[in-house]
């Protein structure tokens, strides 16, 4: 193996010794030369296939994350070829949508804004020009963690990796990186230079003080303030932060440890060291998934699992059963006992064309070893596309074919499996149940009544806010079907919970509509308020707050209304994610969606607070300020959505299993209008 991955280190190279050995043969000391002597055909063909090769030679391609990784790679994301990611994105609709003429002033203010405290700021304490950097990335962009020698609970941290492919922007990347030096030493930062297999590299002592405070503004650091106790020692933990970074040819090589760097420098220079190519799980994942993506990604979950594990089992933090009647439950425990013992490896990809872009997501749990929650998700293939009851003008739908007595009997296994105390709370909870429902209806049985008539479908659907209120935009019209063999005994059974339930916020009730019983049960404010309605039919009990939605559905049988299996374009699209048929099937309608978002996100803009941004706006990714994010992003100068109606179309998504794994796709089928 050392030997065949030292010969491939070397290719590149390898025209270049064509093209001398050629020169010697014909007694040639230079190009020139051969075409003074008029070579013969056959010879001018052989010296220009070598000048070519040659050429090639000379900016030989680096080598792909799988040959350039070490086989201790436990995540990996990657774009090969970044130019053509870039590429994807500057025709994608969101970007489109961004460059629109209705979106300029809020644009215009957010660029601004973000130019002013943001960007300049940055610039000025860095001494650089971001925009030297943005264009960069022409080839490989990899960002990866390896293990490097870090096991969970240890002080040697994994290790952080970020290869960076300019191609024909070398030079400049050179450039950057020496201006890089020269500040960081004009600052009177230390800065110390080793070369680690023939390859300079640069290697910063970083610390809470190096951070510029453009990005402690936006990105507050943890406080050091409580370390003052061992300020020695707390100042020693610091100094083992680094930042390491080099060049090789037109590759940028950042990592956290010198230790990090080293192995990729040994693949660079020839050297051989085992690879991520080299596992098994990740190359069958490779094949199948990432072959001519333009961006995908890999977890070695086995290992982070046995790290955990091992971690737990050292620190002796796997309690004995019984040892205490309200224990502290075991990371480990919990891992093995949902399933996650089973997992090998985790991996996605993106793809892009035409008709649309797409995402698939591979949990590699092969069957043998699938428990827990994988159990309960690896059920057999079933229909599950849209029922012919399901209206044209739902917002979101999905269907669930998983076997509801199965899932609670492998929800128990998993609980016991934690910890005996946890079974024990959960029987307990069921028998308080049943007690208080034996009370109507003395011969009740919860397993027998609810969990015994549990089938093998759930379905769920949306449909647009009726109103505009803040209220009706938060709570759209839903339903939700639960399968059954027997819907009226099932429907029965969940009257004598829900009784109970909801006994504190007034009477339950019945009416009949269409030949069926309707219940409605009124929840206490704790609970919400709201009452829940169910009926039977068709082989569901239905449920919903909503009374209009539950008569629409006992209509459905003699309606005349548009169907969602029947929307233009849903079958096609439904092919690019496997079709129907499976454990898994969703659709969203877009456009109402983001309609909807929109008109929350205008109507809460003005009443944000620090802990409360925005609903669905994560406070991460805006300035820690609620006033600074106000004066970033202004709702208001977002143009009315029937202009930007067409960047927006609808997606659809389904999950499947395999003998290998489970399989989770989505598929976002192009805007019709912005279709080439």
């Amino acid at each position: 193996m050392s030997e065949r991955h030292s010969r491939r280190a070397r290719t590149p190279f390898l025209p270049a010794a064509i093209l001398k050995m050629y020169f010697e043969k014909t007694n040639m000391m230079t190009p020139f030369n051969v075409l003074s002597r008029r070579p013969s055909g056959k010879r001018f063909r052989l010296f220009f296939a070598a000048l070519f090769a040659g050429a090639l030679a000379t900016h030989a391609a680096i080598p792909s994350v799988e040959k350039l990784l070490p086989d201790d790679t436990l995540i990996m994301v990657t774009a090969p070829d970044f130019g053509k990611l870039h590429e994807i994105y500057k025709t994608s609709p969101q970007t489109q949508l961004w460059n629109d003429p209705a979106m300029k002033p809020f644009k215009d203010k957010f660029l601004s804004k973000l130019k002013e405290e943001f960007v300049q700021p940055l610039e000025r304490e860095l001494g650089v020009r971001l925009d030297d950097y943005l264009n960069l990335p022409q080839g490989q962009l990899t960002f990866a963690v390896t293990q490097n020698g870090w096991l969970a609970g240890n002080e040697q941290p994994p290790g952080l990796l970020l290869l960076l492919d300019a191609r024909d922007k070398s030079d400049q990347l050179k450039t950057n990186l020496a201006t890089l030096r020269k500040n960081w030493v004009a600052a009177n930062k230390r800065i110390q230079m080793q070369k680690i297999r023939d390859i300079e590299f640069s290697i910063l002592p970083l610390s809470g003080d190096d951070v510029p405070k453009t990005l402690k503004k936006f990105f507050p650091q943890p406080d050091e303030s409580n370390d003052q106790a061992d300020e020695g020692e707390t100042k020693k933990a610091a100094a083992k932060n680094v930042l390491v970074f080099g060049q090789f040819e037109s590759l940028l090589i950042v990592g956290n440890s010198t230790k990090a760097v080293e192995k990729i420098a040994i693949r660079l220079t020839g050297g051989a060291t085992p690879v991520l190519g080299d596992l098994a799980a990740y190359e069958a994942n490779r094949l199948a998934l990432f072959r001519d993506a333009p961006l995908y990604g890999w977890v070695n979950a086995k290992a982070f699992v046995d790290l955990l594990i091992q971690s737990q089992k050292q620190s002796g933090n796997d309690q004995a059963e019984g040892a205490d009647p309200f224990p502290v439950f075991s990371p480990a425990r919990i891992v093995t006992a949902v399933g996650l013992g089973g997992v090998k490896t985790v991996a996605f990809n993106f793809q892009n064309s035409n008709e649309g872009s797409s995402c698939q997501f591979f949990v590699g749990v092969p069957e043998a070893s699938r428990q827990g929650l994988f159990k309960i998700l690896g059920t057999e293939a079933k229909e599950s596309g849209p029922p012919a009851f399901v209206p044209a003008d739902v917002m979101k739908f999905q269907r669930w074919r998983i076997d509801g007595q199965k899932a609670w009997a492998t929800l128990e296994k998993v609980a016991g499996d934690i910890s005996p105390q946890a079974l024990n709370s959960l029987n307990f909870l069921l028998d308080t149940a049943n007690t208080n429902a034996m009370e109507q209806n003395p011969g009740f049985d919860v397993r027998k009544n609810l969990i015994g008539n549990l089938g093998d479908d759930m379905i769920s659907y949306e449909k647009a806010p009726r109103g505009d209120t803040l209220a009706e935009l938060s709570s759209p019209p839903s339903l939700f079907l639960l399968g059954s063999p027997h819907p009226e005994q099932l429907a029965a059974a969940l009257k004598s919970i829900l009784v109970f339930l909801g006994q504190q916020a007034g009477t339950p009730s019945e009416r009949d509509f269409l030949g069926r019983k309707i219940y409605s049960v009124p929840f206490p404010p704790m609970m919400g308020g709201k009452t829940l309605n169910y009926t039977a039919s068709g082989g569901y009990v239905a449920l919903t707050t909503d009374t209009s939605m539950l008569e629409e559905f006992l209509r459905s049988t003699d309606s005349q209304q548009k169907k969602l299996r029947e929307t233009p374009g849903l079958t096609e699209a439904a092919q690019r994610v496997g079709g129907s048929s499976g454990t898994l099937f969703g659709y969203e309608n877009q456009a109402e969606t983001t309609r909807a978002a929109l008109e929350i996100l205008r109507k809460t803009f003005g009443t944000v607070t620090n802990t409360n941004l925005a609903p669905g706006v994560p406070a991460f990714v805006v300035p820690s300020a609620a006033s600074a994010f106000k004066e970033w992003v202004d709702f208001s100068l977002l143009p009315p959505f029937d202009k930007i109606a067409k960047y927006f179309s609808f997606t659809v998504y389904s999950g499947s299993a395999n003998v290998d794994g489970l399989t989770f796709r989505a598929f976002a089928p192009a805007p019709p209008q912005l279709r080439k």
